[in-house]
């Protein structure tokens, strides 16, 4: 008892503390100016963040012994919401959230030599027209929509058209005129990529096929048994009808996937294994979500948190920055920017912070954004939940991550403990499965230095989320003599930042970004400076700067 009151105690101290630091200048995320140019998104995996219901932990007789950190956890969307209301996403500068796929999946396990292996993770679809039972229920969705768009927080899915989930013994395999189960990929050309499993006993979706399939009969029985057939039937006829597009199995799966955008106002969607998939697939897909975002604006219109376009991001599995607007198969370039992506993941971010300097990846970053890929962008990320090589598996740089990611233009993607250090080298597991533990939020409260690094991550996220010209304005170097000191302009919005600081003592040459007689802020320290001849002078006890104005 001792102990746990011990915890208790520290807890509250602890996150008071952090919840003083975060609220001192009272800074909110603005919902006036956004773009997903500068979006700060963060990701986390639906069953590993935070359990907000007990009561849905065990569903399907999931309960064979796993491998390490290869079944359900527990993690939920209602403990998604509760993080929202706590605040957390808020103090950390998020403004919006992609969170893995939470449609039904398969309801039992396989073993391809990591140990038995559960859905968890949301990539192994059984029904994309039902949430999964371990990650809530629709009414749950529909109240982390409200509340993270009460919070200017966006809510972005994850989209798989790609493939189904493996078969089990108690999930059958799809009818051939939806998959195809052989050849594995072999990733050598553009055919031998997408036409194909990417792995073994993994069922690949016929996306090139414009032939008529009839519904699988697992999803008849299924919708039978839950009463909801005939509603079903009728809304893929009323889709079918409106578009003219055949019955294949792509449009059938575009439709579901769309459903949550008219259903619940989902702003954007982070879509799987995009290389793997004809190009045409991802323009048809832009059309249907821009459809369905336009009728949910139209019939929610007091809902709507702001006039951007539905968001698509994909995820091209190593393209990088430095391709511009091409993903080369070695046989065949492909743009998936063309009438489709808005963003791509970025891949390379991670190996840049370690190879180049600073400067050097901002210039670069910039140069890029404004000439071959002017009008589209890039999501940076220096952790993942497939990436064996991240940036920093061993946590021994996350001050450094979070300046990097989150200063470099373009989006970022705070992958879940990324702000926390969460441990990535988890003893007994194989494969991805070590990127994936569950949060560790005791460390957040009892854990003094991971309480520090949480609000360099916070203080850095927050006024990025206020200054949309951190990730989406124009790079500009102003002085590398006395660390790195650089300005960031978009429209009105101007903020210059110093970071890598010898001198405690700071003088800085303001006046290419601020105008004599104004009044400035460090963001950082909180101190208040006015701009004279050009110039601010003040005493700090970090090594890095965010001067914003004081309006």
């Amino acid at each position: 008892m001792k102990n746990i009151f011990l915890i208790f105690v520290l807890s509250t101290i602890f996150s008071c503390k952090i919840n003083s630091e975060v609220n001192k200048t009272e800074n909110k995320i603005s919902k006036k100016d956004f773009t997903w140019d500068g979006a700060n998104i963060y990701f986390l995996l639906t069953d590993r963040f935070n359990n907000g219901d007990t009561s849905n932990d065990l569903n399907f007789d999931r309960t064979k012994e796993t491998g390490k950190l290869r079944g359900f956890e527990g993690g939920d969307i209602k403990g998604i919401t509760q993080k929202i209301k706590e605040g957390y996403f808020t103090n950390l500068g998020i403004n919006a959230i992609w969170m893995t796929p939470i449609v039904e999946q398969i309801h039992g396990g396989t073993d391809e030599g990591t140990g038995l292996s559960y859905a968890y993770h949301g990539y192994w679809t059984k029904d994309w027209t039902s949430v999964d039972s371990n990650f809530g229920t629709k009414e749950d969705l529909k109240e982390l929509v409200t509340v993270a768009h009460k919070n200017g927080i966006r809510i972005l899915l994850d989209a798989v058209i790609n493939h189904t989930g493996p078969v089990t013994e108690k999930d059958p395999v799809w009818p051939s005129d939806w998959v195809r189960t052989e050849p594995e990929c072999k990733y050598d050309t553009y055919q031998n990529t997408i036409t194909c499993t990417l792995v073994k006993n993994l069922p690949d979706i016929k996306t090139e096929s414009n032939e008529a399939a009839a519904l699988p009969k697992h999803l008849v029985e299924k919708w039978k048994a839950e009463g909801r057939y005939e509603q079903e039937v009728k809304e893929l006829d009323d889709f079918f009808a409106r578009t003219g597009h055949p019955r294949a199995p792509r449009f059938y799966i575009m439709k579901w996937l769309t459903d949550y955008i008219t259903e619940f106002g989902i702003d954007g969607y982070r879509v799987d294994t995009v290389k793997h998939t004809e190009e045409f697939v991802w323009q048809e897909f832009k059309v249907e979500c821009d459809v369905a975002f336009a009728d949910y604006k139209k019939n929610n219109p007091e809902k709507v948190l702001d006039n951007n376009d539905f968001y698509l991001v994909g995820e091209v599995y190593n393209y990088g920055i430095s391709a511009g607007r091409t993903f080369n198969f070695s046989d065949k370039k492909v743009n998936y920017f063309d009438k489709g992506f808005h963003s791509l993941i970025n891949f390379e971010m991670k190996w840049n912070a370690k190879q180049m300097a600073e400067q050097d990846v901002f210039y670069t970053y910039d140069s890029i954004l404004n000439n071959e890929l002017k009008g589209y962008r890039i999501l940076n990320y220096m952790t993942s939940h497939d990436d064996g090589q991240p940036f920093d598996k061993e946590r021994e740089m996350p001050y450094k991550t979070a300046t990097m990611l989150l200063l470099s233009p373009g989006s970022s993607q705070v992958y879940y403990g990324d702000e926390s250090a969460r441990d990535l080298t988890i003893e007994g597991t194989v494969g991805d499965a070590t990127l994936r533990s569950f949060m560790n939020w005791d460390a957040i409260n009892t854990n003094t230095d991971t309480s520090k690094i949480l609000r360099h991550w916070q203080k850095l996220g927050r006024f990025r989320a206020n200054h949309m010209a951190i990730g989406a304005g124009k790079h500009q170097l102003i002085s590398d003599k006395n660390g790195l000191v650089f300005s960031r302009t978009r429209k009105e919005d101007k903020v210059l930042v110093a970071m890598n600081l010898i001198d405690k003592n700071i003088q800085l040459d303001v006046s290419t970004v601020f105008k004599n007689g104004e009044k400035l802020r460090d963001f950082y320290s909180d101190k208040k400076v006015e701009v004279k001849d050009g110039k601010v002078n003040f005493t700090t006890m970090y090594t890095i700067v965010l001067l914003e104005k004081i309006e």
